[in-house]
């Protein structure tokens, strides 16, 4: 996902702490969910509060988002319409999405890819006489 505000597997306390350094209304940013698999998290920051609000992705590649109740169900072709969408207020978030939270590492795929990479040992290798 190349997002800027997409976070990947950021846990809550670490989401927090970002979104609250501020002490900003409306900082907000993307994470994967910890407790349902599949699931993002768009978390954004109110009085000192960060509210999270789960998105699903539904059939064809939509997205759909949970928000207060009584406000409509929508769906969203792309995770960018739907944060457009969220940066106007009254939308249904306890309040609109105002500054993204970019995550500091331009690419999570090289950095996971690192990951792995630095979790062989010198037992994976054979060495190879020329």
């Amino acid at each position: 996902m190349d997002l800027p505000y997409y976070h990947g597997p950021l846990t809550k306390r670490d989401c927090e702490i970002l979104l609250l350094k501020e002490g900003v209304d409306g900082n907000f940013l993307l994470r994967d969910s910890e407790s349902v698999p599949g699931a993002l998290c768009l978390c954004v920051s109110f009085r000192n509060l960060v509210y999270t609000y789960r998105i699903f992705r539904e059939r064809h590649g939509y997205y759909k988002i949970q928000t207060s109740e009584g406000t409509p169900k929508q769906i969203f072709p792309s995770l960018k319409e739907l944060i457009s969408k969220f940066e106007k207020p009254n939308q249904g978030l306890a309040v609109h999405l105002s500054k993204p939270i970019k995550r500091s590492s331009p690419s999570l795929r090289r950095r996971r890819l690192k990951v792995k990479l630095d979790e062989n040992n010198d037992d994976n290798y054979v060495n190879v006489l020329p």
